[in-house]
């Protein structure tokens, strides 16, 4: 087993290093999500706190890991007898983002229980990360149904899976943490809420920082049996810490005062539900245990609120995470009343512990500090897609933008696809694992043998032949790309802010239907890919804002750019269907003979089944409808910036036209 780079040698990073810690002493903290770039120990950290976690002691030979002082009475490998066990390091446990479903709760053999009565499971990702860690590197790429499980585990201690009423339960109790570059894309807000926690992690801009981390990782590199040796006495330090905080943390008093704090501060911050009411107040108790307090202290609040609400403040993906931490600040101040002024006071307690001293970047363990948060934590107040937004007017929801037919990419909710989640509309024979049956139709393939099976009674004799995979149809995921005219015949003021507010509303649309998204804009002689295929809408965002504008209008560069861009995406992703957005007015100009190129190019795209879109963004009282034969050439449609709008007259008529077109 190789060795784990030692925890309390990490340089700086002391936010993540605090997130991590909290959860080990309070698991009910509810977890963390660390959102960074690449390349600033998310990774190294997570395997490393395992190391500093206590051992566990467990009821031999289990797969559930049940407690032998208080087993499960319904472990699937019980019943056990409470006493005895041995102890085992605990795990960290990865779930890798290609995992399935069945890898990660486990799978029931449907075969055996059908044909045999036989209630036969193995354990999935979930079981083996009981009472340890469960990391998840990239938690935003995972399925949403995925993330949906992994949640409602987390947040029910419990794990269950059922198959056609055959079901399991088990314990499922660990510590969820889950790593994520915002650059490829975001959670939904839903499932940001479920993480108790969140912290920003950046790569040190100061030189002798720097150095000190490239100098720790060469020497652990060349010798890491030797290197982890020189920090022992740290590590055994910490992993006392976390003991003696684990024990003093039912004595930590959280007094009427300090929830009044945690309520005001929600409420300032207009966060939805309870939850961050919630593990506010965790996490402020944890924090006065690990300072090693029996009072939650103003301090506490402010530091929970740093670490709890930044994720649960984003109202869509244009907001940046962070909190104004003046305020915060401001509300904590109007709301510090004593609790002695409470009219029913608990006695004090000792409340002596002080302020525990700062991490000065040499790998000790940090402490929370009332008046300085710590580096790379906090976003500053407005990412550039906000900016963009408020500059380009408010996003508007927009009419559906789909793709026709039938795709098998990866899940979504913008166009019809086969999915392993969905609503059932078939069966076939089951290719590979059978997953999901389709009972019924297992039942008719069956039915017809057996009297050859010697069954002449109630009952039903069912072979592995007879197994039918239910289909089901549910929505993917696409891949769209935005063509944008930036020419003179496009710049001028209020046109220019129109598209980008048009756009803007696409790209959100694009981010709540967890598409991938890129962006190719043309303008004066050529085309460019400004934005190459990604899942971050914020870039996007940005891109559009900076976008510069003038020149003649060479549309069909930017046609053959959008071709060759798709060309390379259908290699690296073939199941991912693209949707073509071309924004314009629909002139060409420059060069020779600029229309038929343009016509040209754009039935390059009708050939290979583009599905395309023009938003016509021409206007004045005189109009040429060229916007309307560039959609006629790509062999899709065209809508107006108004059209575009889900709640537009002109939209809804239009669409009762085409539904009335289709049907004719």
């Amino acid at each position: 087993m190789s060795t784990p780079y030692p925890f309390t040698a990490i340089v700086g990073q002391d936010d993540l290093r605090l997130g991590l810690l909290l959860n080990a002493v309070s698991p009910a903290v509810g977890g963390v999500l660390v959102r960074g770039e690449k390349g600033t120990a998310k990774s190294t950290a997570v395997r490393a706190l395992a190391t500093l976690m206590p051992e566990v002691a467990v009821v031999a030979g289990c797969r559930f890991s049940c407690d032998p002082g208080s087993p499960d009475p319904a472990c699937p490998d019980g019943p056990h007898e409470a006493g005895g066990g041995v102890s085992r390091p605990a795990r960290t446990v990865e779930l890798p983002v290609g995992a399935s479903e069945d890898r990660l709760v486990g799978a029931l053999d449907i075969e055996r229980a059908l044909a045999e009565g036989v209630k036969a499971f193995e354990p999935g990702l979930l079981a083996d990360a009981h009472r340890g860690i469960l990391y998840v590197d990239e938690v935003n790429l995972l399925h949403d149904h995925l993330v949906d499980l992994l949640l409602d585990a987390a947040a029910m201690g419990a794990s269950y899976v059922e198959r056609e009423g055959v079901s399991v339960r088990h314990a499922a109790r660990f510590l969820l943490v889950g790593t994520m570059n915002p650059e490829e894309g975001e959670l939904r807000p839903q499932l940001l809420d479920r993480f108790g926690l969140t912290v920003e992690v950046a790569a040190s801009r100061e030189t002798d920082q720097r150095v000190e981390v490239v100098r720790r990782r060469l020497a652990y590199d060349d010798d890491p049996a030797g290197f982890a040796a020189r920090w022992a006495g740290e590590e055994a330090a910490l992993r006392a810490r976390i003991v003696a905080a684990r024990a003093l943390l039912p004595e930590v008093r959280l007094g009427d005062g300090a929830l009044r704090q945690i309520a005001a501060t929600c409420a300032a911050f207009e966060v939805d539900g309870m939850r961050a009411d919630i593990v506010m107040a965790r996490t402020a108790t944890a924090l006065a245990a690990w300072a090693g307090r029996t009072d939650v202290l103003a301090e506490d609040v402010r530091q929970a609120a740093l670490l709890a609400l930044p994720h649960r403040r984003r109202r869509n993906p244009f907001d940046a995470p962070g909190l104004d931490e003046d305020k915060l600040d401001d509300t904590l101040e109007q709301n510090s009343g004593s609790d002695d002024d409470d009219p029913d006071p608990d006695p004090d307690g000792p409340g002596g512990g002080g302020r525990p001293p700062q991490g000065d970047g040499d790998g000790s363990p940090e402490t929370p500090d009332g008046d300085r948060p710590g580096e790379g934590q906090h976003a500053p107040a407005a990412s550039g897609g906000e900016q963009a937004a408020a500059r380009a007017g408010e996003p508007f929801r927009t009419k559906t933008l789909s793709v026709p037919g039938l795709g098998e990419g990866a899940a979504g909710r913008r166009s019809r696809a086969r999915t392993e989640h969905g609503r059932t509309t078939g069966a076939r024979r089951p290719q590979g694992a059978l997953t999901k049956l389709h009972l019924a139709a297992t039942v008719r393939a069956a039915a017809p043998h057996q009297r050859a099976r010697g069954r002449s009674g109630p009952g039903l004799v069912v072979r592995r032949d007879d197994l039918r995979q239910a289909t089901r149809e549910g929505r993917e995921g696409n891949l769209v790309l935005f063509v944008v005219d930036a020419s003179g015949s496009m710049a001028a003021r209020q046109r220019m802010s129109a598209v980008k507010g048009a756009v803007l509303s696409l790209l959100l649309d694009a981010y709540q239907r967890r598409d991938k998204v890129g962006m190719v804009t043309f303008r004066g002689k050529d085309a460019e890919l400004v934005l190459p295929p990604t899942s971050s809408v914020d870039a996007a965002a940005v891109r559009l804002e900076t976008l510069p504008t003038g020149g003649r209008t060479p549309l069909s560069a930017g046609l053959l750019k959008a071709h060759d861009v798709l060309r390379v995406e259908r290699l690296r992703d073939p199941s991912r269907r693209p949707l073509l957005v071309v924004v314009t007015d629909g002139r060409a100009t420059g060069g020779p003979e600029p229309v038929a190129l343009a016509a040209r190019a754009a039935r390059l795209h009708e050939a290979q089944g583009v599905a395309s879109v023009v938003v016509d963004c021409e206007s004045g009282p005189v109009r040429l409808g060229l916007a309307g034969e560039l959609a006629r050439d790509l062999g899709g449609t065209a809508v107006t910036l108004d059209e575009l709008r889900a709640d537009s007259i002109a939209g809804l008529v239009k669409d009762v036209q085409e539904t009335n077109r289709r049907a004719a």
